[in-house]
């Protein structure tokens, strides 16, 4: 785990930080086990602090997951402004790497999957996060209204067709991670699937319209 976000390995006491390599000490425990069993003690050991040393900046352990939780959203977002710097022209290319995108940072990251989509996502959603609340899933939004402008598809909400295609690249993750897709479809490169799948998706509005 880097500093920003759970892909790598980085951890430590750095610069007298405690909070952050509290929390990267969290992921990193949470990557290499594959669950958020660990104890608090085992994040201070990580971090090379005493026992006590983590309860300065959090009452629990919930407030460390929630603490990491909302350090996953913030890689998510990383990967999704990449993909904004790659494709500024908001099309339908753009909001297909969005979904590929999508896809690749959940099966990634299958530990976290349980914190960022459950209990602990939704509260960290709702904390006082002005990046997480704007971010990520709007950047998505923004590039459909972007595309529904751009064919004068005016009668068109861009955040409930956002939330579909959503819906589309998750659950394709979801299948994935449960090796059903491999069990019904072996050998299938997701990308391509959630590719094929959208542009159905897009073209079907257009047609529509």
């Amino acid at each position: 785990m880097q500093n920003k976000h759970p892909e790598g390995g980085c951890s430590g006491y750095h610069h007298g930080d405690l909070r952050n390599a509290l929390i990267i000490a969290a992921a990193e425990l949470i990557e290499e086990n594959g669950s958020v069993e660990f104890a608090m003690v085992d994040a201070a050991r990580r971090a090379g602090v005493s026992s006590a040393a983590p309860y300065r900046h959090f009452k629990d352990k919930d407030a460390l997951l929630e603490a990491v939780t909302q350090l996953g959203f913030l890689a998510l977002t990383e990967s999704t402004l990449r993909i904004v710097e790659a494709f500024p022209e908001k099309n339908a290319d753009s909001i297909i790497a969005l979904g590929q995108a999508y896809i690749g940072f959940v099966t990634s990251h299958p530990a976290f999957y349980d914190l960022m989509w459950g209990d602990f996502g939704l509260r960290a959603m709702d904390a006082d996060n002005a990046e997480l609340q704007t971010s990520g899933f709007y950047v998505l939004v923004d590039t459909v209204q972007a595309w529904c402008d751009s064919h004068d598809l005016s009668d068109q909400s861009a955040l409930e067709l956002s939330v579909k295609l959503w819906a589309m690249a998750h659950g394709l993750a979801c299948l994935a991670m449960n090796n059903h897709m491999e069990r019904f479809m072996p050998g299938v490169e997701l990308g391509s699937l959630m590719e094929s799948s959208a542009r159905t998706f897009l073209d079907g509005l257009l047609r529509a319209n």
